[in-house]
């Protein structure tokens, strides 16, 4: 698995309506969304088709960003069939984002 690029037009239909999406709002500029996007790669093949991992650059998809109230880059947030359960803001450890993604996937499976 790898993480999918989203945009305005293909964000709403690219949030799992069952199951668990991560979506990484961040900005090429941005030197923490350049740590964390490797680290959200290794999640992705460790988790394989169990979460589904998507990207959103703020700055070419502003409407998604403004959704969802992203007011600075990285912010990681976790979907749980089409509603956002949590929202992480700045680089975190990879062990915080594994944490979270399991506790929303396995809450309700």
């Amino acid at each position: 698995m790898s993480i999918q690029a989203v945009n305005d037009t293909t964000f709403a239909s690219q949030i799992r309506a069952q199951g668990t999406t991560l979506v990484e709002f961040g900005a090429v500029w941005c030197p923490p969304c350049k740590k964390l996007l490797p680290m959200l790669d290794e999640l992705s093949e460790e988790m394989g088709d169990q979460v589904q991992f998507l990207k959103v650059d703020c700055d070419e998809s502003p409407a998604a960003a403004s959704r969802y109230q992203v007011m600075s880059v990285p912010t990681v947030i976790v979907f749980r069939d089409g509603e956002a359960v949590e929202k992480l803001v700045g680089l975190r450890p990879k062990s915080v984002y594994e944490q979270v993604v399991s506790k929303h996937s396995l809450s309700k499976a």
